[in-house]
This record gives structure tokens, C-alpha cells and sequence, in this order.
């Protein structure tokens, strides 16, 4: 991740100016909770995925740092979103944002950083552009709506799960490649493989967060270990854990899931070690990266191209 960083710099310094001049609101409240959420880190993910796609696709004007812009933006509402409806605490390390400035403020800073995004990608004049990032953030928002009709159902199939997971978090990966492709003027055949590409990079980076919620360090991964069990998330762990486990590791595992909460974490923690649930979870992950690296192995080579499968590696191999 470093090396692609290092490569990306002079483009996310742009990236930057663009959010810190975007991010100005009279109201300062909004200022406030926006730059705070924004300047708690992250990995830039989805930003570099635009970055790169469209360096892929030999593109040289300077739309590609509004559009990865727009992309952060839309990500960080999210995260504004989510955590009020997870009740979550930590974030990145730090409190999060509605824990500090309350709910009903992380939820109207959200909507600000959406609309916002929105004025953004108007200016780049193309309705290819709306058109992708509308319907992303649609289906985002089904996919937040998915999560939380499933939460604390411990009788969800695993392909629902993962629908769940390419709709919330898949979707604006695959929307960020995409990007960067329709403004490289790539043909709709290289878009199309671009964008499944970001599709299972975000797939499979989200089975990895999966797998780090019971097994990462608490100050590396910048959260709490457990939350999603804690919140009665029913992920890709727990579900192989009850298909495979002892028929009193499934029982407890349906009750945690049911009832949420903490109290048997630490023995369905142990269970989740021993029964192979981690193992299995990370070689979906490598699955659905194989798949991604596979997709563009059509591009042209190009030290964007080696950061994108780079990108995949890091993805799948991390511990934060």
C-alpha cells in the first residue's frame, strides 16, 4: 500500500486541495463535523481506484481528482450514516463522529457530503458520470437497508450475505473503477471489465474486515473487536461457524446473533478460531481477488496496472 501511495502522491495532494476547498460550508457546524471525519484517516481506497483506472486508461486531464473527490465524499457519508444506525463508538482509531457531535448532526452532515458530491460530479459535464454514481448510491442505500432488515437473523444464506456486501460496500469500488474508465474513454467492454474488477476488490475487501472483526488488533484495525457480533450481524465467520460447528457452538452462535450483544464473545471467539470460519473466510476473499485480477488482465501493462493488482494483494493480505 505504501508503494502505491508513494506512486499516487502528487495526484492525492490534488485530491486533497479539492476535498479541503469543497468541504467549505457557512454553517459550522457542518465544517466542523465534515473535516473531522474526513481528517480521521483511512486508507483512500476509492479515491486511488479512480486514480488508477483512469491512469490505466492513459487519461490526462484533471477529472479524475473531482470524481475521486466526489467518491470519498459519498464513502464518508456513509460512514456517518452507518454509524448511527450501528451505534458505534470507534472509529479509525477515534471517537466517532456522532458519538462527539451527537446523531442528529452525523446524520444531516451525511446528507450534506451526498448533496455535495452530487454539485461536484455535475461539473465534470457528463451524464455517463451521473448515471454511474446515481446508481450506486442507490443501491448503497438498499444495501444498508439489506443489512439492517438482516441483522440479528441467524437463518441468512450465505449468497444473501454476500449480495449484501456488493450492494453496501462493493458497489462504490465498483462505481470508483468504472469511473476512471468512462473518463479514459475505454470501450464499454474495458469499462465493464473495470468495473467487475472493483467489484470483487470490494467484495473481497470486505470479507477481510469479516475476518479482522475476530482476529485484528483492536488499535490497528481502529475499532472495537466484536462489534459486529455486538450489533447482531450475522457475517460470513458466524455463518460457517453454525453450518460446521458442534450443535452447542451453533446454538450459541443463533442466540449471539439474535440478541446481539457481548456476552459469550470470547467463546464463540475461541470457536470461530479452531472451527476453520477464518480460514474459510479468507479463501473466499482470495477467491473474489483472483477474480478481480483476472478481470483486467486485458490492460495494457503499465505501472498503474501493476498498482491495481497491487491494490488486490493489499487487499486481501492486511491486518488493519
Amino acid at each position: 500500500m505504501q508503494a502505491i501511495q508513494a506512486f499516487l502522491a502528487d495526484d492525492m495532494r490534488s485530491v486533497d486541495a479539492v476535498i479541503r476547498a469543497r468541504l467549505h460550508s457557512e454553517v459550522v457546524l457542518v465544517s466542523q463535523v465534515s473535516e473531522y471525519i474526513i481528517n480521521s484517516g483511512g486508507k483512500r481506497l476509492r479515491p486511488a481506484l479512480v486514480l488508477l483506472s483512469a491512469g490505466a486508461f492513459d487519461y490526462r486531464g484533471t477529472h479524475q481528482h473531482e470524481l475521486a473527490a466526489v467518491v470519498e465524499f459519498i464513502h464518508t457519508a456513509t460512514l456517518l450514516h452507518d454509524d448511527v444506525v450501528d451505534e458505534s463508538t470507534l472509529r479509525r482509531g477515534r471517537e466517532t463522529a456522532n458519538t462527539l457531535f451527537g446523531n442528529a448532526a452525523s446524520v444531516l452532515v451525511g446528507d450534506f457530503l451526498y448533496s455535495r458530491a452530487f454539485q461536484m460530479m455535475v461539473t465534470v459535464n457528463n451524464m455517463r458520470i451521473m448515471e454511474v454514481l446515481s446508481d450506486a448510491t442507490n443501491i448503497i442505500a438498499e444495501g444498508e437497508v439489506l443489512q439492517l432488515m438482516n441483522c440479528n437473523d441467524a437463518d441468512i444464506h450465505e449468497d444473501d450475505y454476500l449480495r449484501i456486501i456488493r450492494y453496501k460496500t462493493a458497489k462504490l469500488f465498483e462505481a470508483a473503477a468504472r469511473l476512471g474508465a468512462i473518463i479514459g474513454g475505454a470501450e464499454r467492454a474495458a469499462e465493464d471489465a473495470m468495473a467487475a474488477y472493483g467489484m470483487h476488490l470490494g467484495t473481497a475487501f470486505q470479507l477481510i474486515d469479516d475476518v479482522l472483526d475476530y482476529s485484528g488488533n483492536h488499535a490497528e484495525i481502529g475499532k472495537n473487536i466484536g462489534d459486529d457480533l455486538a450489533e447482531g450481524k450475522p457475517t460470513l465467520p458466524l455463518l460457517y461457524l453454525m453450518r460446521h460447528g458442534t450443535p452447542e457452538q451453533a446454538s450459541m452462535v443463533r442466540r449471539a446473533i439474535e440478541e446481539g450483544g457481548r456476552a459469550e464473545f470470547q467463546t464463540i471467539l475461541a470457536a470461530i478460531g479452531s472451527s476453520g470460519a477464518l480460514d474459510y473466510t479468507r479463501r473466499q476473499a482470495t477467491r473474489e481477488a483472483e477474480i478481480a485480477c483476472a478481470a483486467i488482465s486485458g490492460l495494457p501493462d503499465s505501472q498503474y496496472k501493476s498498482s491495481l493488482l497491487k491494490l488486490v494483494d493489499f487487499a486481501v493480505n492486511r491486518d488493519y
